[in-house]
């Protein structure tokens, strides 16, 4: 899978997002709105975490879907 996938289908994502960053409010991931970037950020931000922590996190979510 590739992050195309993910934008294409971000409404289909959003819950599994949620399951795995269950600190991300809805708010956050209508804002996201499938940007890889966004959600690294995201995730950043709620959990306080490095830049590249956060990005690390995202590739294997991706990974695993």
């Amino acid at each position: 899978m590739n992050w195309d996938q993910i934008e294409g289908k971000w409404t289909e994502y959003k819950g599994k997002a949620r399951q795995s960053w269950g600190e991300l409010t809805d708010d956050d991931l209508a804002e996201i709105n499938g940007s890889q970037e966004e959600l690294a950020g995201k995730i950043q931000y709620r959990y306080g975490k490095s830049k590249e922590e956060a990005e690390r996190e995202v590739k294997d979510w991706l990974d695993s879907l």
